[in-house]
């Protein structure tokens, strides 16, 4: 399909298809790469998530399916009875902070499209990323992307949800990661330190900072650091930890008093 620029049907249908030399040359460069262990997603250039096809490319992580849970914990709270009661019919304003491929904040303008969304990234590379797949799906009016580290020189209590999917693997961890993952994905949007607490501390500081009072933040973690991540929002009200479809703690979401 990669190769054809086609889709399934059509190779079902075409099954007579010869391959041209330019693509017979092009479809084995793909399997030489995949098999020297770089990402499919990288070699085609693509990936979904919540139902969009997306560009990505080694600048920025690879979405994947777990992320998908930030987005339902965060719709869940927005669509609650108990935050409509708290929140004025003014439009949500919402930061994805570290968007990479733009995909959360891609995901929330499509679900909420009254929201002011804002993204963030320390990567001018990822940046580009995220907003062609915004023009791709025609949101690039609906997210303003700042590039900045975490939320740094964001105005304080202005929004509503903080969301992001942080990097949180310790580099002690590093062994246990997938070798793919550790070769050729961004490390400083795997690995966040020694322990993989440090990037977490730093974003619920700013998060309390930026957030209205009431205002939630939802991230994504691993099950590794849940009890310590738990410890650090001492001081939030009604934490709470989401597993994902296979038990294994994966967002973290909290309320600023």
């Amino acid at each position: 399909m990669f190769t054809l620029d086609c889709d399934r049907a059509y190779l079902y249908g075409h099954r007579e298809r010869e391959l041209s030399n330019e693509e017979q040359s092009r479809y084995e460069n793909a399997l030489t790469q995949r098999s020297e262990g770089v990402p499919a997603q990288y070699i085609t250039g693509h990936q979904e998530f919540w139902g969009m096809d997306l560009i990505v490319s080694p600048a920025v992580l690879i979405p994947r399916p777990e992320t998908e849970h930030v987005i339902e914990r965060t719709l869940d709270l927005i669509r609650s009875d108990n935050w409509r009661a708290r929140t004025p019919a003014a439009p949500f304003r919402v930061v994805d902070v570290g968007t990479g491929s733009g995909c959360i904040a891609l995901a929330l303008a499509k679900e909420l499209p009254q929201a002011d969304i804002h993204a963030t990234d320390i990567s001018p590379a990822a940046l580009e990323i995220a907003r062609a797949n915004a023009a791709r799906h025609q949101l690039q009016n609906r997210i303003q992307f700042h590039e900045t580290d975490l939320l740094r020189g964001m105005e304080k209590n202005t929004f509503d949800f903080v969301v992001s999917n942080p990097p949180y693997v310790g580099e002690s961890e590093e062994d246990q990661v997938q070798l793919e993952v550790r070769k050729f994905e961004p490390r400083n949007a795997v690995f966040a330190g020694p322990t993989g607490l440090e990037v977490i501390e730093r974003l619920i500081l700013q998060a309390r900072e930026v957030l209205k009072p009431g205002g939630w933040l939802v991230m994504e973690i691993s099950g590794t650091i849940a009890g310590r991540v738990q410890e650090l929002f001492s001081g939030w009200n009604d934490v709470q930890i989401t597993n994902d479809l296979q038990g294994i703690a994966r967002v973290a979401s909290a309320r600023k008093a």
